[in-house]
């Protein structure tokens, strides 16, 4: 691989001092890639995401992006940059229009708000469609895509998406992950993590597997799907039939 975009190095961090989510967790996202993440509930796949968007504090390790150490650097700031961050709840403003929650999503922006708005509702049409209508009346699915409109706003490198598919039925879910497709093949990188995890491999160029706060495997999206390990510890037998 060239040098990545976004270099993860044995990272420690929590929501407590002296109490770690995160033991040593390593990730790589190259230029373009699709990145997933599972693992058991409690094993720091959420918490790896914001860590790396510097809403929780590092005890140890570094964050890289573009070669530049990031480590604990401020959400506005990697923002600027060019990370995005789409969280799992609370990620749309209710009681604005979609159209106002895309334009707080381009607050950074010193111009071209009107032009990128006509780019994401190109990407989601639902949108478009509704876009003067307040957010807070939206489906699940609708308020998830909302959500991803807006990280795009400002133009992301990256766009960290913290279980995008949760409470959604399955053809929502479908949809979500379409669409996760979709941006990354207009060139956005992409980390994701999941509680979808065969889903979730199926459509990622790789994978990591956290436990513990550790990386317990790693490997391409189908390597991991069929790997009789994960599929015995973290898919469960649904995956076996695949």
């Amino acid at each position: 691989m060239a040098d990545p975009l976004i270099h993860v190095e044995n990272v420690v961090a929590g929501y407590v001092p002296g109490v770690n989510i995160l033991n040593g967790a390593e990730l790589i996202l190259g230029d373009g890639e699709l990145i997933g993440i599972i693992g058991p509930n409690g094993a720091g796949k959420s918490t790896m995401l914001k860590a790396l968007f510097g809403l929780i504090k590092i005890s140890d390790g570094t964050v890289w992006y573009r070669g530049d150490d990031v480590t604990g650097k401020k959400a506005n700031f990697l923002v600027a940059r060019g990370i995005g961050y789409v969280p799992q709840i609370n990620n749309v403003f209710p009681s604005l229009t979609i159209r106002e929650n895309l334009e707080m999503g381009g607050y950074l922006r010193k111009s071209g708000v009107a032009e990128m708005i006509d780019e994401v509702v190109d990407i989601f049409p639902r949108l478009g469609e509704r876009i003067d209508q307040r957010a807070g009346s939206l489906s699940g699915g609708e308020r998830q895509m909302l959500a991803m409109g807006r990280a795009l706003m400002m133009e992301p490198s990256v766009l960290l998406l913290d279980e995008p598919s949760a409470g959604l039925s399955p053809v929502l879910q479908d949809q979500v992950f379409d669409r996760v497709k979709q941006v990354n093949s207009t060139g956005v990188s992409i980390i994701m993590v999941e509680q979808n995890a065969a889903r979730c491999l199926q459509i990622c160029d790789r994978g990591y597997v956290l436990d513990q706060g550790r990386n317990a495997y790693t490997g391409t999206g189908e390597e991991l799907l069929h790997d009789p390990k994960v599929i015995e510890l973290y898919l469960g037998t649904l995956a076996k039939a695949r």
